[in-house]
């Protein structure tokens, strides 16, 4: 059973894979651990954020809406290549996917398909934010792309995780497009390269 590493292991993971980090006020201690547990730590989940600008993304990150508070992941990487911590413990990402998906992803095996919301991801993945519109024709940066990459493989590399630990919001909640414009397929054979 894998407990949450500390924010400041964390930051030195995300670090000691070469990333520039951003840490934004006091994200060490910004969560929503007060509405529920958070871990076992069980994988990384990819998002995009359907925001333009670096800072407003970062900022909607950090502090949500008044209809999800923030923060809405642990990390944003905007399309600079820079991860901006906005965030550290339960935080309002994944919400509700399928238990079919949590139990592959434990088990490192192939994903199957999500049709059902009925488990709580915020309490076991750690999330990503990525600044991105979404439409399938905002570009990818190489320098963004790497450092998903990069984010990825530094939370597996310190809990012993293969890639199949990490996966898109689509393949966890019915509905989800997210992310959209490159493949979790492609992503994850980038991140077991680097894990090798």
């Amino acid at each position: 059973m894998a407990s949450p590493m500390s924010a400041n292991t964390f930051l030195a993971a995300l670090k000691n894979e070469g990333l520039t980090v951003v840490q934004v006020g006091d994200w060490k201690q910004h969560n929503r651990n007060s509405k529920g547990a958070w871990g076992p730590m069980h994988g990384v989940m990819i998002h995009h954020t359907v925001t333009k600008g670096s800072e407003a993304t970062v900022r909607i990150c950090r502090e949500g809406h008044p209809s999800l508070p923030g923060p809405l992941c642990h990390g944003v990487i905007t399309k600079d290549g820079r991860v901006h911590l906005v965030g550290y413990g339960r935080a309002n990402h994944a919400g509700l996917g399928d238990d079919d998906v949590l139990r592959a992803v434990i088990a490192e095996k192939a994903l199957p398909h999500d049709n059902e919301a009925n488990t709580d991801g915020n309490r076991h993945f750690f999330g990503f934010e990525c600044e991105n519109m979404g439409d399938g024709r905002d570009p990818w940066p190489a320098v963004q792309l790497e450092a998903i990459e990069k984010a990825a493989a530094a939370v597996c590399r310190h809990y012993g995780w293969t890639e199949r630990s990490v996966i898109g919001h689509l393949e966890w909640q019915p509905g989800k497009i997210d992310p959209k414009g490159f493949t979790m397929a492609s992503m994850r054979k980038r991140i077991g390269d680097r894990l090798k």
